[in-house]
């Protein structure tokens, strides 16, 4: 759940300013190497979760040398990669699945929540 509200997050404030992740990344005070990083680790996320178009991007000796630009990319690439992930189950749910599998799904993620919170 937290996955996909970052992911609408993000996504919500890159269209609402009309600038690449990198340009808000940087406009919220973040490193230029961890906004390299994080533009790298998405691209690179999202083609691990299955997306066809874009490639795996990871400057390896930066990413070896340069902690900022590691925690970006690994930051990018969890991201990104989850995100993906999320939507590809909800778009196979929304399509496959009937009324009472929904269901289902929706009473056990309360009763998970309800064990979360007694915790």
């Amino acid at each position: 759940m937290w996955r996909r509200c970052v992911g609408v997050g993000m996504l919500i404030a890159v269209l609402a300013g009309c600038q690449t992740t990198h340009q808000d990344l940087l406009a919220k005070g973040y490193p230029p190497a961890f906004a390299d990083g994080f533009d790298e680790g998405c691209s690179s996320g999202r083609q691990a979760a299955g997306v066809i178009t874009g490639e795996f991007k990871k400057n390896v000796p930066r990413y070896l040398n340069d902690p900022t630009y590691a925690q970006g990319w690994d930051d990018g690439f969890r991201q990104c990669q989850a995100m993906r992930e999320s939507e590809d189950r909800e778009q196979y749910q929304e399509r496959h699945w009937d009324q009472r599998e929904r269901d289902w799904q929706h009473e056990k993620d309360v009763d998970a929540a309800r064990a979360h919170r007694s915790q």
